[in-house]
Parts: C-alpha cells; structure tokens; sequence
C-alpha cells in the first residue's frame, strides 16, 4: 500500500521534527519546508496527500500559503491541517473560510495530531471513492471526479466545503441538524462545533452564487438543500 505523502510547512525546526517523528512512524512519509514561498513550490513540484501548515510564519504566513494552494490546479483539492499557536475562535475561523478543512492549537499532542491526520485523510478518500452523481435542480456534483456545477458553470469547492454540500445533496428537502452534518460530513471531534458547520455554508453559498439559495437555514436547527 502506498504511503501517504505529508508536507509540513513550519519556521520551527524542532515542530517539524517532531511532527515528522511521529507521522513517519506511524508509516507516512514526510516532506517538510521552512518558510511559505518554499512550502508552496514543493507542493506545486509533487502535490502530497495532505499539508499540515502553520499560521505564524514570516513573509509569506499560512493564510496567504492556503490561499495560493487553493487557487493552483494541481494543489487545490489537497486537504489542509492549520497548526496554530492561536486559539481564539476568530483565527480558526478565518483558516477555514480560507480553505483549511482542520486546525490543531499548539502546543499539541502527538497522538492528536496523528489522529486528526488520519481523520482528514480518510474524509478524503472516502469521497473520492464514492461514484455517484448528484443533481438537485441546476446543482450537479460529480462525486468521484470531485467536481461540482451550478448551470453548468464550474464551482471550485475545498475537500471540506465538497463533503458538506454531498451530505445536503444526498438528501434534498431533508433537514439536518449542525449534529447530523458533523456527523456526516466532518466527522466528531470536540474542536469541530456548530460554527465550524455555519463557516462552511456560508462559504458555500458564496461559492455557489446564486445556487446559494438552495441552501436553506432552518432557524434552531440546522440547513437543508432545497430539492427543485
């Protein structure tokens, strides 16, 4: 079975060693660069199955790294894990509506971190394995070439935004609760909450343009895709 390929981008040497310890352990090969504009160019070079990225970095910070890596090609759809040293609610949610599908606060376990690799990956694979095709009115979304459109125009969606809207189109007109998405599409973990759950449709609907409107809130509980 081929390794799965994890670039690390952090200013901190004894981070990425410890980082890089652990996760070949546990059979990953690691890849790992020392600054943001580095980091991009590995990514662009040979796109890894999944980035760990720090926040804090000078010249080119995490957020500006995420952004590039989701407008390229080749590296838009790699999933993305923002290590932070910042744990205010705001941070994290400005790293997920720049595209991050997870964060890990440091100073941080090892077992964590590996686990929440692990978790990222496996969300992963599982959409990219599953087949289907799913139309809701002028929504199609290509489950296994992971593609979406909104009459017929291309929208360009992170790993993390495609599973929510899967979870939504797989059962039009039905509502789900914030619960049921993480559940469903996030997977449980105590640092995934409700809002993590309203940052993600509401980029959705940014996305989306006008489709946004099929994403309908059900005020108290949760949202549902409009069937049409």
């Amino acid at each position: 079975m081929k390794q799965a390929t994890v670039l690390v981008i952090d200013d901190e040497r004894d981070v990425i060693e410890l980082v890089r310890y652990n996760l070949e352990k546990n059979g990953f090969e690691v890849i790992a660069a020392r600054d943001g504009k580095s980091g991009v160019a590995a990514a662009k070079a040979s796109p890894p199955d999944i980035v760990l990225l720090d926040l804090m970095m000078p010249e080119m910070d995490g957020l500006e790294v995420c952004r590039t890596l989701r407008a390229e090609p080749k590296t838009k759809r790699v999933p993305v894990i923002m290590l932070t040293a910042k744990a205010a609610e705001a941070d994290r949610v400005v790293g997920l509506e720049m595209g991050a599908d997870d964060y890990i606060v440091k100073p941080f376990s090892p077992r964590e971190m590996v686990a929440r690799v692990k978790a990222v990956l496996r969300r992963a694979t599982l959409a990219a394995d599953n087949a289907e095709m799913l139309r809701v009115g002028d929504l199609c979304m290509d489950v296994a070439r992971h593609e979406v459109t909104f009459k017929t125009k291309p929208v360009e969606l992170t790993a993390t935004e495609f599973r929510v809207l899967m979870y939504l189109a797989s059962r039009p007109g039905r509502v789900a609760s914030r619960s049921d998405i993480i559940d469903g599409a996030l997977e449980r973990d105590a640092a995934i909450t409700d809002r993590t759950v309203d940052v993600h449709v509401t980029a959705l609907r940014r996305k989306l343009g006008k489709g946004g409107d099929l994403i309908e809130t059900v005020r108290g509980f949760g949202y549902k895709l409009r069937g049409r």
